[in-house]
């Protein structure tokens, strides 16, 4: 918005919905580092744990985040992203640990079917060790109730039990925003501060916060084939199979995870700014549109969380 232009009604309302989002978030992120001793933000270097981290720095300030960052590596990850997850922890003089599914596999925790299997979902065992390794009573993540059925069912405060698992029946109510912090021994919290927002939401908070983020979120030329109604990139981790195309195509990345499960979409948005405006157009979520690993039931990703999942 040119600053001689007139903020409207519209942007008046915009701007009061992201305050109160913004607002929740850091409340959250203060009640977690008051009513926990070894507490962790899980920081990915993609969007969602972005926003999350300057919710946390306008929360506390820089050099000044009570908490480590945590991220769980599958060894599949996009450099661009890991790259700026360095630079940006760095930047706000925050401690990351880094724990890595090969070393499981190393330690024989983890096994795969195959050489090419996915380790996406095999993060829950690293992420269960690094608990165990540092006594975390609670990590706090990125997920929201609009990616997917079975985390709409997540409260913001979401227990787990000493295997570290979730149990839907479990969970605690959370009236007029009192959460219930208590734990037994072995057990944990996952907190959700950004549970209510949208992608819509994170887009336009982006925007206004002139949040830096890793480039492959807006448009860049890519070498990708068409598979099953998505857009695989080529890699060596994602070959084309015989009788594919490879096409190069103007597209971004909605969501950044594993090589392995992660297509991007075809799209020109440069900026957060036309992101919002294909955000607004959009009718599949962001995770059903690009994730190779979402293609399941909502039993089976409840499964996985039961399991330690994200």
């Amino acid at each position: 918005m040119n600053a001689m232009t007139e903020p409207t009604h519209f942007d008046r309302l915009s701007n009061q919905h992201l305050d109160a989002l913004e607002e929740e978030t850091i409340f959250i992120l203060r009640e977690v580092a008051a009513a926990f001793e070894r507490p962790a933000l899980l920081f990915s270097g993609g969007k969602d744990s972005l926003v999350m981290l300057k919710c946390a720095e306008k929360a506390f300030g820089i050099g000044r985040i009570p908490y480590p960052l945590l991220m769980i590596d599958t060894g599949h990850n996009f450099h661009e992203v890991t790259d700026f997850r360095d630079f940006r922890a760095k930047e706000l003089g925050a401690e990351l640990i880094v724990r890595s599914v090969e070393d499981s596999m190393a330690r024989g925790t983890v096994r795969l079917a195959h050489p090419g299997e996915s380790r996406n979902v095999h993060q829950s065992v690293t992420l269960l060790e690094a608990i165990d390794e540092f006594r975390f009573d609670a990590l706090i993540g990125g997920a929201r109730r609009d990616e997917e059925k079975a985390r709409a069912k997540e409260r913001i405060f979401s227990h787990r039990d000493s295997f570290g698992q979730w149990q839907p029946k479990a969970q605690r109510p959370e009236l007029w925003t009192l959460f219930n912090t208590r734990l037994q021994p072995g057990e944990h919290f996952r907190v959700f501060p950004i549970s209510n927002w949208t992608e819509l939401d994170v887009w336009q908070y982006i925007e206004r916060e002139k949040i830096a983020l890793p480039s492959l979120y807006y448009t860049h030329k890519r070498d990708v084939v068409e598979r099953k109604g998505l857009l695989v990139p080529v890699t060596d981790l994602t070959p084309p199979k015989e009788g594919e195309t490879i096409e190069s195509r103007d597209v971004r990345f909605r969501t950044v995870g594993d090589i392995t499960c992660t297509c991007p979409v075809e799209s020109l948005a440069a900026t957060a700014a036309d992101i919002v405006i294909e955000t607004l157009a959009a009718d599949v979520s962001e995770r059903g549109a690009t994730r190779m690993d979402d293609k399941t039931s909502e039993a089976s990703m409840e499964k996985r969380k039961k399991d330690g999942y994200f």
